[in-house]
């Protein structure tokens, strides 16, 4: 079967589990290099191993938002409210344009941000200290390289060293976790690590994939989470598409005022 750049598929030997898009094509070597659609994650495959997908659907992204607007329970009759300011960079533009019009969608004053993953840490301080956000998400893609299960080592990781310094500079510009959070990684990220440097959010503990918008359905529960109550995380780690195995956290205040009268 001939292949496209562009082409939506699956690998038949993953179970056609995760739908890519061919980002580009190997013909010397017969190799497809892929993106996936709805999870965070960069992979590659020869050409023989996949299959054409005709319509992938994209219903999840509006079931979200409807979920998110249904769980966000605001007198609007009685009070007005200042949702947390959240700034969103990505390494992937396609990724980016889906969470931020989920950010639309709920009201939130958002800034988006395209930064390969190796350029985030040179650059987001310049960032920070522009928009001064309340909520910064630091993602793209990633993927765990499972070589020793008993000696995990940094370079198992395609992208979660990036991720790390990344937060680390971002916490040179704000040292405390409750003034500024942080929200790292993509699939299957080093979670402890990404927490160590100072991410109040990440992923993956369980090293899966996750979903490209779960990053900003964190931040977005932060920003409608009220400044002056700790946040439920359970219940934020349940809002996103693989919970707890994908995406982890600490307690801490959400970052929305609430003024009154309306």
């Amino acid at each position: 079967m001939l292949f496209n750049i562009g082409d939506l598929v699956t690998r038949n030997s993953h179970g056609n589990d995760v739908i890519f898009k061919i980002i580009d094509i190997d013909n010397e070597n017969d190799i497809a290099y892929l993106k996936g659609i709805d999870v965070r994650l960069i992979a590659d495959s020869n050409i023989d191993d996949l299959k054409k997908v005709d319509n992938p659907g994209r219903g999840y992204d509006e079931e979200v938002s409807k979920l998110l607007n249904s769980e966000i329970n605001l007198d609007r009759n009685e009070y007005f409210y200042l949702p947390g300011k959240i700034l969103h960079i990505d390494a992937d533009n396609d990724y980016l344009k889906r969470c931020m019009s989920l950010y639309k969608k709920l009201k939130i004053m958002a800034y988006g941000v395209t930064l390969q993953e190796k350029e985030v840490s040179e650059n987001i301080y310049s960032y920070l200290d522009e928009i001064k956000p309340d909520i910064v998400v630091i993602t793209g893609h990633d993927a765990y390289f499972k070589r020793n299960k008993n000696n995990i080592k940094q370079d198992d990781y395609k992208n979660s060293n990036n991720f790390i310094k990344a937060v680390i500079e971002a916490r040179k510009y704000e040292k405390s976790q409750e003034k500024l959070i942080i929200i790292a990684g993509a699939c299957q990220s080093n979670y402890e690590e990404l927490i160590k440097a100072g991410a109040n959010f990440a992923s993956s503990p369980k090293r899966i994939n996750i979903h490209a918008l779960d990053p900003a359905i964190v931040a977005s529960l932060i920003a409608l989470s009220n400044k002056s109550k700790s946040i439920d995380l359970l219940k934020i780690l349940n809002s996103t598409k693989y919970k707890e195995e994908g995406m982890g956290g600490i307690i801490t205040n959400g970052t929305m005022y609430v003024g009154y009268p309306r």
